[in-house]
């Protein structure tokens, strides 16, 4: 049997709140704008037009506790928010059974190279630059819907050294988790493994060395990042 020219790096794995076993991570998927508070101190229409998508790599998620400010980029901000591990996936999912589909849900940070987005944004190219850096995705432990149920409401709130400078309720999000779901299995099969960012409400901001971060989202644990 063939071995390998180079040996195939593991894959990225999440801790499960309560469990010894590990969740194995296979795709990142990011939902953009997707509460109307943030799309409007975007300089967008927050209507519900259809979503759109990028991708971060899955060896972005970070859960060290620590986010490394990146080189090449003097402009980085957080944006807080709920993450939806899968247990299952498949094509063409409708929208009534797609949260059967659900393993748990995390808390998380988009951390973003704004300037460097916001130059991409311009010239009309991809996002990567500004999102999919190393360790650009903290993320907590996972809660599984066994214990926690689905996360469909409660507030979510991202304190920097202390003061409140994110806060909405999960409910508002334009388009709900089994709706994200429904639509991203439209354009890809979705699979167990796959986690998804589901956007943040408004707030987002610059952040620096030195920068305490605590996300909370109500029914799940809290995300501490220090920035170093």
């Amino acid at each position: 049997m063939p071995g390998y020219v180079i040996e195939p790096p593991r894959r990225p794995v999440l801790a499960v709140a309560g469990e010894e076993r590990l969740f194995s991570v296979r795709r990142v998927y990011c939902i953009g704008r997707n509460y109307a508070g943030h799309a409007l101190e975007m300089g967008h229409d927050p209507d519900r037009e259809p979503p759109f998508f990028f991708q971060k790599n899955p060896d972005n998620l970070n859960t060290s506790g620590k986010f490394r400010y990146p080189d090449r980029s003097s402009d980085v901000h957080f944006e807080a928010e709920l993450a939806v591990a899968l247990g299952g996936g498949g094509r063409n999912i409708l929208v009534p059974d797609a949260l059967r589909l659900v393993y748990g849900y995390a808390p998380a940070l988009d951390m973003t190279r704004r300037d460097l987005q916001a130059v991409a944004k311009k010239m009309g190219r991809p996002w990567e630059v500004g999102k999919a850096f190393e360790g650009s995705a903290p993320i907590g432990p996972i809660e599984p819907v066994s214990k926690v149920g689905h996360i469909m409401a409660g507030r979510i709130r991202l304190d920097v050294n202390g003061e409140t400078r994110q806060q909405g309720d999960l409910n508002q999000m334009i388009w709900k988790v089994p709706e994200i779901i429904s639509y991203l299995s439209e354009y890809f099969e979705l699979a167990a493994g796959d986690i998804i960012l589901t956007g943040t409400p408004a707030g987002v901001g610059p952040t620096v060395k030195g920068d305490a971060l605590r996300l909370e989202i109500e029914g799940l644990g809290v995300l501490e990042v220090d920035v170093v």
